[in-house]
């Protein structure tokens, strides 16, 4: 990762600058990611968030991952299905990386703060990649880290694959 990137941790309340960029972004990137109805949307998902990072270069950011743990008031059915297999986690919800800066080590970098975390409150990790329409990136970027195919699941418009990676017995 490019010295000029810098991650911090957003915590409330957030600066309306951020969010709208996180927003924009997260927008960019659909259908990888799933898409948000409205800025209020993402404030709410913020809300119940356990940790939030940002990539930034000279203060813009560039790229973002949002994470939950088990208890939150979230009702995507991705959320619920991880919910089913563990009583404790990190739920990867979403990350996203402008285009521009893609496959640059943000992403990588993003997640060496996520095991981190994990690791310190000794929680395993979950996610969702898109299987259709396929992801095929980030479905050998999750790999190549560590992550573990656990299951699948076909909703009407999309399909996935979920994930995990566990630091801790």
């Amino acid at each position: 990762m490019p010295d000029s990137i810098k991650i911090d941790e957003l915590s409330f309340p957030y600066n309306n600058k951020d969010i709208l960029s996180i927003y924009s972004i997260n927008q960019a990137n659909t259908p990888e990611v799933g898409s948000l109805k409205s800025v209020e949307k993402l404030k709410e998902l913020l809300n119940m968030a356990s940790l939030i990072l940002a990539a930034r270069i000279n203060n813009e950011i560039i790229g973002f991952v949002v994470c939950l743990e088990a208890g939150a008031a979230y009702t995507s059915l991705n959320y619920k299905f991880i919910s089913k297999k563990a009583k404790k986690f990190v739920y990867i919800d979403r990350i996203a990386i402008k285009n521009q800066h893609r496959r640059s080590g943000v992403g990588k970098s993003l997640y060496e703060i996520i095991f981190n975390y994990s690791e310190k409150f000794e929680l395993p990790i979950y996610c969702e990649v898109n299987t259709k329409p396929k992801n095929q990136p980030s479905l050998d970027f999750h790999k190549k880290i560590g992550f573990i195919k656990i299951g699948s699941k076909d909703f009407n418009d999309h399909s996935v694959a979920y994930f995990s990676k566990i630091f801790c017995d």
